[in-house]
């Protein structure tokens, strides 16, 4: 979501204790005392000498866990950066970014949400009755069109947000129906009722302005009993061929109630919460919930995230239903200088990634919007076509696809080194895929993996970068993607014997690589 409201940030404030802090600390101090190491990297995009510690990683294949689901990894979308994204002619949708959309989730059904902020802005007009003052991106026909291409080029199934705060069934109904019309109900997973309900009656995040005064949406005292009432209502007036998702919360006091919720509300069929770990607008870069770049590469904001879901996944599941983050990025509320559109961000993702399947997450969507510190791309119309710029981000969520395919399991991966993480999964056909992270900016690693029963050579390839705050220059198996999307250059794949301890693997500063084994 833009910058004008807030991010949410799942039980952040227990996560960013004052031990949290110490643990950082501790983390910061590890990556600058693992000795010095050259940072050069040749021509192939290999690693370079390491004058690290060496580190272990032990992989059990057969102590499986979770199964990664079709579908699990999809984009989020602002109602108003569609038209910036695929383009304004519903005949000619923009190709590049279907092709980006299906690569995230090849062979398989990707979730497209189209909604965030915009959600509570966004209006599809209705004769004879003056728009809410609140909302002012008009939906229309052609509009809806390109969405509905977008979705059929991609293979994607949408999760479309509904107008919400305006408190009307007239106008949620209204727009409902029509992309039910246009888009068809099959190619609509779930309709979302509103976004971020839990800031409709903080003034800091006002729904407009009026004689320059902000005006909230709802009263400040408005809760999870009276968003219930107001679902429930205003859910009754859509169509009844699709099912509803939703709170689209984030706020620990708001999902403490989800079983109650869900009780009440038969028709929901998707649950969605956001996730943003950091947030730049409520608090001073002092604070451990502003973003930085150590920050962002510390469990603090990916396994730290990850675990507070926990109860909100088991309670979607007792209900029989999945629970997708619906909303997720690095950072929500304002784009703070100090964290750029960088190569961080790529591993990051990677591991939040990973993070979030392992706790149940049934799916995610990440967020994306032109000029967003983690905008994932760019595009512009050329008369050569449409042109893509692909963001540092993007890469990661490419290199967890390739890692972590769908009815794949997860692994038992384990690393002796807190600054090297370590993921793994195994597919029915006896496949083991092992990804490791280097967190560290600074120092170079020598990785010794031990994977249990693997006698057969590996095949390497690496997630690279010039450094950490990188906005350029990013390879994936030696290949950056060029304007179509498509790779270029010529692919860099390493073959690893099994030595005595195991696959020998050199992790330059931050960086990540993926071992492929039988």
């Amino acid at each position: 979501m833009p910058g004008g409201r807030r991010g949410l940030r799942l039980a952040i404030a227990a996560v960013l204790a004052a031990a949290v802090v110490v643990v950082v600390v501790l983390l910061l101090a590890g990556g600058s005392n693992q000795g010095s190491s050259s940072s050069t990297r040749s021509a192939a995009g290999g690693p370079p000498s390491s004058a690290g510690r060496s580190s272990v990683v032990t992989v059990s294949p057969d102590v499986q866990g979770v199964t990664i689901p079709d579908g699990f990894l999809g984009l989020s979308i602002e109602y108003w950066a569609t038209e910036a994204y695929a383009g304004k002619n519903p005949r000619a949708v923009n190709p590049v970014l279907p092709r980006l959309i299906d690569d995230l989730a090849p062979g398989q059904t990707p979730v497209l949400r189209i909604g965030g902020v915009s959600t509570d802005q966004t209006f599809y007009p209705v004769a004879g009755v003056k728009r809410p003052p609140g909302v002012f991106y008009r939906l229309n026909k052609r509009r809806l069109e390109v969405m509905k291409g977008l979705a059929e080029l991609a293979g994607a199934k949408l999760i479309m947000g509904i107008t919400f705060e305006a408190d009307s069934r007239l106008f949620a109904g209204t727009e409902a129906r029509a992309m039910a019309s246009v888009i068809g109900p099959s190619r609509i997973d779930a309709f979302e009722l509103g976004n971020e309900p839990e800031l409709y009656g903080d003034p800091a995040f006002s729904w407009y302005t009026r004689n320059g005064k902000g005006v909230t949406g709802r009263a400040a005292n408005y809760g999870p009993s009276q968003f219930a009432s107001d679902f429930a209502a205003i859910g009754s007036a859509l169509p009844k061929a699709v099912p509803l998702a939703g709170p689209a919360s984030g706020a620990s006091e708001w999902l403490d109630d989800l079983g109650p919720f869900l009780t009440s509300e038969p028709r929901v069929g998707v649950v969605t919460i956001h996730r943003y770990p950091f947030e730049a607008c409520a608090v001073p870069p002092s604070s451990p919930s502003y973003p930085t770049v150590a920050r962002l590469l510390s469990p603090l904001g990916t396994v730290d995230q990850a675990g507070a879901l926990k109860p909100y996944v088991a309670v979607a599941h007792a209900h029989g239903l999945p629970l997708r983050i619906g909303e997720m990025n690095t950072a929500g509320c304002g784009n703070p200088p100090i964290v750029p559109n960088s190569f961080a961000e790529a591993l990051w993702a990677l591991d939040v990634l990973f993070a979030y399947a392992q706790v149940g997450v049934d799916g995610v969507n990440v967020h994306t919007w032109p000029g967003a510190i983690y905008n994932l791309f760019t595009f512009s119309k050329t008369p050569a076509g449409w042109q893509a710029s692909i963001e540092p981000e993007y890469y990661g969520l490419l290199q967890f696809a390739q890692s972590a395919p769908a009815g794949s399991r997860l692994v038992r991966a384990a690393s002796s080194n807190p600054k090297i993480r370590a993921w793994a999964t195994r597919t029915a056909d006896g496949t083991t895929r092992v990804t490791l992270i280097n967190d560290s900016t600074k120092s170079a690693q020598h990785v010794a993996v031990d994977v249990s029963g693997a006698q057969s050579a590996a095949r390497l390839t690496r997630l690279l970068a010039p450094s950490a705050t990188a906005t350029s220059g990013v390879t994936i198996g030696g290949q950056s993607l060029g304007a179509t999307g498509e790779p270029t250059g010529t692919a860099v794949v390493g073959t690893i014997e099994r030595g005595g301890g195991g696959y020998s693997v050199e992790l330059p500063p931050a960086s990540a690589a993926l071992l492929t084994l039988r």
